[in-house]
Formats: C-alpha cells, sequence, structure tokens
C-alpha cells in the first residue's frame, strides 16, 4: 500500500471510529436546548395567543403520539381562552372603563333611545290590550295609532344601535365588544382541528435521513417557543394572582364587618348602650355593594387559579411533545450515523481491495500494457461499484422497483446500443455464416485477415486490397461487431480459403501469338489443377439449395490486341494463403517462355 493509501486508510479508519461513537452516544438522552421566552402581543381584548400557538404547532404532528399531544394541547390552550373571555367580562362590568367625552355624549344617546323604546314598546303593550277589548267602532283608530307606535319603535330601535355602535367607536360599551369577541372567537375555535391520516413513511437513505432531522429540529425549535409562551402566560397570570389577592386583602382589612379580627374589634369596643339604629339605611347599601365587588374579585380570582392551572398542564404539554420529537431526533441521528459508517466502511473496503488487486496484478507474469489495462479496469469496476453502493446508502432504493428498473432499463439501452449490438453480433459472427481465425475479409473497406473475435471486437490484420500483393501492413484493425447486424462484410474464404487471380502478358508483335498462349495456358493448367477440382467441390457443398453444377474452376484465358503486342489475361483459382506464391511461379515461367528457354513444343 502507498503512503497517499495509508493516510487516507488512517483517516477514514478514524471517521468511522468517530461515526461508532456518535452512534452509541446518540443511545443516550440529551437535554433540549433553552428556547428563548417571548410573548405574543395580540391585538384583540383579550390574548387569544395560546390557542393560535396550539393550532400553530398541532399542524405539525405527523405521529399517532404526536397528534395526541397536539389534541390536548388545543383543549387546553381553548379552555384557558374561554376562561379569559369569562373572566375579561366579568371584570368589565366591575371595573368600567372611564369614558371621554365623546363616549360620554354617546352612552347619553344610548340611554336616551333605551328610555323612548321602553315609552314605546309600552305603549304599544298598552295599545294592543285596550284593541282586543275596544268595541269595533274604535278598533279602526287603535290599530292606526299601533302602526304608529310601531314605526316609533323602528325609528327608536335604529337610535339605539346608532347610539351603541357610537359608544364602541369612542372606547365604550367593553363588555358588548368582549361578549362579540368571543362569539367570533367561539366560532373559530370549532373549526380548529388537529390533522388526520396516515403517517409519514419512513423513507430510508441518508439525504432523507437529514432532511426528516431538520424537519424534527424546526418543529423541536416551535415548541420550544410554544412553552416559553406558556411559561411567560403563567408568569404574567402569577403577577396579576398576587396583585389582585393582595388587593382584596387590603379591601377586606378596610371594612371591620368583612375582616375577622375587625369584626372581634368591633364587637369588643362597641358600647352597650349604643343603639342599633345609628347603622343608618346608606350604609348598609354601602357595605352590600363592597361585599358584592369583593365577591367578583374573588370570582377573577378564581378564574386566575384555573388559567394557571392550565397553563401549567399546557405547559408541561408542550413539554412532553418536545421529549417526544427529541426521542424522533436521537433516532433518526442514530440511523444517520449508521449510514455514514456504512460510506467510510465502503470506501475503506474499496481502498483495501483497490491494494489488494495492485499487489496481485504485480506477480502476473503477462506484458506490461495488458497488466495496466487489468488494473485501469479493476480499478474503474470498483470505483463504479463502490459508487453504486454509496448512492444506495444515501439515496436508498428506490421506492417504484420496477419503474425505476424500466426506466434504467431504458436509458441503459439507448446508452449502451453499440455495446448491445456489437454483443448481438457477436453471436451471428459466431454463426456458420459468419467468419473465423484466419479468414479473409472486408469490413467497411479494409480487408485482411482476422486475428481476434471477441464479445464485442473483431480485430484484424490489415493486408490492402486484393490487386495489391497482399502483404500485411503491420496494423491491427478494430472493428465493433455491429456491423454483423447493422452492416455488412465480405468474407472472401471458404474452408479452403479460395479466390481468383490474373495473370497478365504481354505478346510481342511480329510473331505467333498463339503457341505461346496454349503453352502459358497449360502451365496454369497444370499449376492449378488440383485446386480447381478442390473448389468446385467445396462450392457445390456450400450451395446445397442452387445447381452449381454449371460452375467451373478451371482457369479462363482472354486474349485482345493491345499497342505493341497482344495482351494475354489469364484468370485461375487458387488458396489466398497461397496466391502470391502462386502468381510469382507462373510469371516466371511465362518470362521464361518468353525467352525461348523453353521451347513451346516441350511446352506442348
Amino acid at each position: 500500500m502507498q503512503k497517499t493509501q495509508r493516510i487516507i486508510a488512517i483517516v477514514l479508519l478514524l471517521l468511522v471510529a468517530a461515526s461508532v461513537y456518535g452512534i452509541w452516544r446518540t443511545r443516550q438522552s440529551s437535554s433540549p436546548p433553552v428556547a428563548k421566552q417571548a410573548v405574543v402581543n395580540d391585538r384583540s381584548l383579550v390574548d387569544q395567543s395560546p390557542l393560535k400557538t396550539a393550532q400553530q404547532v398541532a399542524q405539525l404532528a405527523s405521529t399517532h403520539d404526536e397528534r395526541q399531544f397536539a389534541q390536548e394541547a388545543l383543549r387546553l390552550a381553548n379552555y384557558d381562552v374561554d376562561i379569559a373571555f369569562e373572566n375579561a367580562i366579568r371584570q368589565a362590568r366591575l371595573h368600567p372603563p372611564a369614558l371621554s367625552a365623546e363616549g360620554k355624549e354617546a352612552e347619553a344617546r344610548e340611554q336616551r333611545a333605551e328610555s323612548v323604546l321602553e315609552a314605546e314598546q309600552d305603549r304599544a303593550k298598552q295599545l294592543t290590550e285596550a284593541e282586543s277589548k275596544a268595541p269595533l267602532s274604535k278598533k279602526e283608530s287603535i290599530e292606526k295609532d299601533l302602526v304608529q307606535v310601531q314605526a316609533n319603535m323602528g325609528l327608536a330601535q335604529d337610535e339605539l344601535d346608532d347610539a351603541k355602535h357610537a359608544l364602541r367607536r369612542a372606547g365604550g360599551d367593553l363588555v358588548g365588544r368582549l361578549e362579540q369577541q368571543q362569539e367570533h372567537y367561539k366560532a373559530r375555535s370549532k373549526e380548529i382541528t388537529v390533522p388526520t391520516g396516515p403517517e409519514q413513511p419512513d423513507q430510508p437513505g441518508l439525504i432523507h435521513r437529514i432532511a426528516q432531522w431538520r424537519q424534527l429540529h424546526q418543529k423541536q425549535m416551535q415548541l420550544w417557543q410554544a412553552k416559553s409562551d406558556a411559561e411567560a402566560g403563567l408568569v404574567a397570570l402569577v403577577a396579576k394572582h398576587d396583585a389582585l389577592d393582595a388587593q382584596i386583602d387590603q379591601e377586606k382589612a378596610a371594612i371591620p364587618e368583612l375582616s375577622r379580627h375587625s369584626r372581634k374589634t368591633t364587637t369588643e369596643s362597641v358600647p352597650a348602650n349604643v343603639p342599633a339604629v345609628q347603622k343608618t339605611q346608606e350604609g348598609n347599601t354601602t357595605l352590600l355593594k363592597k361585599t358584592q365587588e369583593l365577591a367578583e374579585n374573588q370570582k377573577v380570582l378564581s378564574a386566575f387559579n384555573k388559567r394557571m392551572d392550565t397553563k401549567k398542564q399546557l405547559e408541561a404539554e408542550y413539554a412532553q411533545w418536545i421529549d417526544l420529537v427529541a426521542a424522533q431526533q436521537r433516532t433518526v441521528l442514530h440511523r444517520s450515523l449508521y449510514g455514514v459508517a456504512i460510506i467510510l466502511a465502503i470506501a475503506l473496503v474499496g481502498l483495501s481491495f483497490s491494494s489488494w488487486t495492485d499487489s496481485l496484478l504485480r506477480k502476473l507474469s503477462i506484458d506490461r500494457r495488458q497488466v495496466e489495462s487489468l488494473r485501469t479496469v479493476a480499478r474503474v469496476s470498483l470505483q463504479v461499484l463502490a459508487l453504486c453502493l454509496i448512492l444506495l446508502v444515501l439515496l436508498g432504493p428506490p421506492g417504484q422497483l420496477g419503474t425505476f428498473l424500466g426506466l434504467a432499463g431504458a436509458g441503459l439501452t439507448v446508452a449502451l446500443k453499440d455495446f448491445i449490438v456489437s454483443f448481438l453480433g457477436w453471436f451471428v459472427l459466431m454463426g456458420k455464416n459468419g467468419v473465423r481465425l484466419g479468414d479473409w475479409v472486408e469490413i467497411n473497406g479494409v480487408t485482411g485477415e482476422v486475428v481476434q473475435i471477441g464479445p464485442f471486437h473483431t480485430v484484424l490484420m490489415e493486408t490492402g486490397n486484393w490487386t495489391d500483393s497482399g502483404h500485411p501492413t503491420g496494423r491491427r484493425v478494430t472493428f465493433t461487431n455491429g456491423y454483423a447486424i447493422e452492416g455488412h462484410y465480405f468474407n472472401f474464404s471458404t474452408s479452403g480459403q479460395w479466390l481468383w487471380d490474373e495473370l497478365q502478358v504481354v505478346l510481342p508483335a511480329g510473331q505467333d501469338p498463339y503457341p505461346l498462349v496454349d503453352a502459358i495456358h497449360k502451365k496454369v493448367v497444370q499449376a492449378t489443377r488440383e485446386s480447381a477440382q478442390l473448389a468446385e467441390q467445396e462450392w457445390r457443398k456450400a450451395g446445397k439449395s442452387r445447381d452449381l453444377s454449371a460452375i467451373s474452376a478451371e482457369p479462363a484465358i482472354s486474349v485482345k490486341p493491345v499497342l505493341g503486342g497482344i495482351e494475354m489475361s489469364v484468370r485461375y483459382i487458387t488458396r489466398a494463403a497461397e496466391r502470391y506464391k502462386l502468381r510469382a511461379q507462373l510469371y516466371q515461367d511465362a518470362v521464361e517462355l518468353l525467352g525461348g528457354k523453353a521451347p513451346v513444343e516441350a511446352a506442348k
């Protein structure tokens, strides 16, 4: 293993160890962070933020347990706001706010309108009773008066409504405004529900785990904010409760009749000769009013206690919900660290296997170029395999496996079209009409002898075209086997690799050419007799479906006049491998005949 590979391996080992430690740590409980407290500022007369906050966090519930917490939080927040409205209405009735000049004028208008409306209603009641008792002659007059009174009642009602609106615009009629807001709130609260439906399926893959952890973290922060709001509301309620409790104690202490200690002191200190008539009716009225006010304040104090208990319960619900989300986060982080450890292990195993492959290839006693090729193929294959496994860990297995395989197959078919066609072409070349090692073929205009046939490629030793000498050029030409399906090829070889060759000789003018023509023809026939017979037999076997008895492999001769003499051409059959040697021998015989070294008669 090289130095760089060792360093990478050490780093990967350290990262794997850190991932294992993180996996172990995520199994332990951890304390969630403390969120900053914040109080929601609501423009309504009663703070409805607890229900709004509960509604917002309820939309985040994604599991059955979370939905139970969300439902309970909504119930407690709704109950809290209901008590707040009732308490606010009670306090508004007990302590109405001071009115401005405009408010006082509107209040006076309202009182006048109410007086007029009550008077008209009484008048209408009287007329109705009088109509039922009056004789027939007076009923028509009473009915007219009743219609007029009803019209006056409509006008008075309109004036009363207008006065109420003016009073509310001026800041008065706090009870009416609170009751109106309470009605709107109750109508909206009926529409608040917890999301239902099946739970989200768990998506494998490290990327999905990271996204899931981020969603849980955001959910946890919102829950901490809701819990902080509940705590802040509890603190505010405690302050109001303590202030009102102290005020009630002071008011009780100021009235001897309402304080046990004061009553005892008063009873003991009052002389026996003081008559009871000194307690005037006015004092009794004042004491009764004060007692009623204290009773209302006690109800307000009791409402504060209920709201404080509700706030505590709401805070506890949020705390339990936060713990549940934190447990989900730890589970997601635990699985994510497993994914990281698997990726690091894949990288470490791949690195080790690459080093082992390099050491194994160095021991092979083959050509250096082949060793480098094998090393490259092994390294690339290993990297592709490792990348596929890492992507599988990162993205997870595809959900729609059939669709994924179909799309992947279609994509690979388009991308690897040439390789697929070449592989199928290899089967064609291995067939009866294919090519074999040593065959002389022509592929895409290149001729040569087949030296290698693989599943994807055919290799030729180039020999030039058939009119040349046929000597190898020393170049290896490689073709993908797709030519066997998409293109065409010429195979000049049967089992004997027969081909036609031609001998051309120019006979000098001034002498009889026929003896030389016959002599050269006999030489050719003598040299190719055996080859011609074998070629005819093989051709007849190759063409079983047709009658090839008329085909002859005998040499054919042609003579034509040319400038300076007569040109003689002889076409004959020969083996591809023996073509050049036979042609050289025949040219030598022709030259000897032309030079007179062999008499023509002897040639006969």
